[in-house]
């Protein structure tokens, strides 16, 4: 594997809060590299399984469904896989899931404290990924339409005041920037694509048929259902699986009917789904030991193609290949170009690109990053770094548009560079030697 960092530690500015402190915290344990961007993930994941075995054993009392929860959610393509990566989907389902586990631990044990501890969970789930606000709506459905009675006393708004002031440092930062992110993520639900909703919709389902492997998915499926027709007869623990399975469901569906849904972020259905899975019973239970052993087959798959590379698939059908794959050979046919040409500087307008380069080139070579959501992080202006200077523009040959003069002084022909791993070529990219002048877009010097 030639580069094991996915999104290096320069990128905590667009991981989230909660993934860029796990990753903060990681390095400062461990140093700023691989093991240490992904220390906690790890962590993370196996404390995550020990809360979700318990939440199963709460809301299935007497039928061993923790260990069999926990495990087929291990099984997972997308657990087995993300839980040595460091994304914003780490701690979102770490968080997801202890809301899970203490709304558990509130049906077992009846003791409002549990709903502070939901409320603490809840929030740093908002803060680790906008998805996690889904969380709120779901639970308040569930108090009303299961847990009445607690609606005249304390505990559950005591829990709410919590989350919020766990969220607060979001909602701040998005009033001091134009509410840039909630805009953002609030304009999707106007998405409305007719013409291309069956094309969204079928790969939604067959990035879940993927991720959660197939079998785990119906048995998935399946718990839902079932769990669906118990909250109609006032279950209440069938009800709160219902509900964070539902709710969240249906706005990825409704996404769909307008833009793509991205395989991933429907990651935070699965752990409820998982518990929904454990309750099956007769010819369903018998379903999941080839569905776990399925499950751990194909990630063993993807790890082995990730790291050895088995079998020579192009880029666009290798996930592991077109994110790890081709950087130090990137870095260097950059480093290279930029020593002939005299460069002072490498502009990279695609942010993931830029994070890696900033890892990978040489010191003294400032990697600039171009791109108009930089203004929203706090890193060094880069004016005074381009402007002026002699230094490459970096841009991949996908784009077929031309660079917008308008940002540079001069800019002049490019030449191609390439990201290849082996014999593969993982991506092509121009790059263009430019003079830098001060403009309207914003430009930020990386760390290193």
């Amino acid at each position: 594997m030639d580069e094991p960092v996915r999104k290096g530690a320069s990128r905590r500015g667009f991981l989230g809060a909660a993934a860029g402190t796990l990753a903060g915290a990681g390095t400062m344990l461990a140093g700023d590299g691989p093991l240490g961007v992904r220390l906690l993930a790890p962590l993370a994941a196996a404390l995550g399984s020990l809360l979700l075995a318990q939440a199963a054993d709460d809301l299935l009392p007497g039928r061993r469904a923790g260990p069999v929860a926990a495990l087929l959610l291990n099984a997972t393509l997308l657990f087995g896989v993300g839980a040595v990566t460091m994304t914003p989907d780490t701690p979102l389902l770490f968080f997801w899931t202890a809301t899970l586990w203490a709304l558990a631990r509130l049906q077992a044990t009846g003791r409002g404290r549990w709903w502070l501890v939901a409320g603490v969970a809840a929030g740093l789930a908002c803060d680790s990924k906008y998805t996690g606000f889904l969380l709120l709506p779901s639970v308040l459905l569930w108090l009303i339409w299961a847990r009445r009675p607690w609606l005249r006393r304390p505990h559950p708004w005591a829990g709410a005041l919590l989350a919020l002031a766990c969220v607060a440092p979001v909602v701040a930062w998005n009033a001091a920037h134009g509410w840039a992110g909630f805009l953002k993520q609030g304009a999707r639900v106007g998405d409305w694509a007719p013409a291309r909703s069956l094309q969204f919709l079928g790969e939604l389902v067959a990035g879940q048929l993927g991720l959660a492997t197939p079998l785990l998915a119906i048995l998935f499926c399946a718990g839902i259902v079932l769990s669906t027709r118990r909250a109609w007869r006032r279950d209440n623990a069938a009800s709160l699986l219902a509900l964070l399975t539902l709710l969240p469901a249906s706005v990825f569906v409704q996404h769909a009917l307008g833009d793509r849904v991205q395989a991933n972020w429907p990651a935070i259905l699965y752990p409820g789904a998982a518990i929904a899975a454990a309750g099956l019973a007769g010819r369903w239970a018998r379903w999941r030991t080839p569905a776990v052993v399925l499950g751990f087959v194909l990630t063993a798959c993807v790890y082995a193609q990730a790291a050895l590379a088995i079998l020579p698939l192009p880029a666009k059908f290798d996930p592991g290949l077109r994110q790890l794959g081709g950087w130090p050979m990137l870095a260097a046919g950059v480093a290279h170009a930029a020593h002939a040409s005299g460069a002072r500087f490498v502009a990279v307008e695609n942010y993931g690109d830029a994070a890696e380069l900033a890892r990978a080139l040489p010191p003294g070579l400032p990697v600039v990053g171009i791109d108009a959501r930089w203004a929203y992080v706090a890193l060094p202006n880069a004016t005074t770094v381009i402007d002026g200077q002699s230094g490459l523009l970096l841009r991949a040959a996908r784009y077929a548009e031309a660079p917008d003069r308008s940002d540079w002084a001069t800019i002049g022909a490019p030449t191609t560079v390439l990201r290849i791993r082996g014999e593969t070529v993982v991506e092509e990219y121009r790059l263009y030697p430019v003079v830098g002048r001060t403009g309207a877009i914003p430009v930020v010097v990386l760390p290193r």
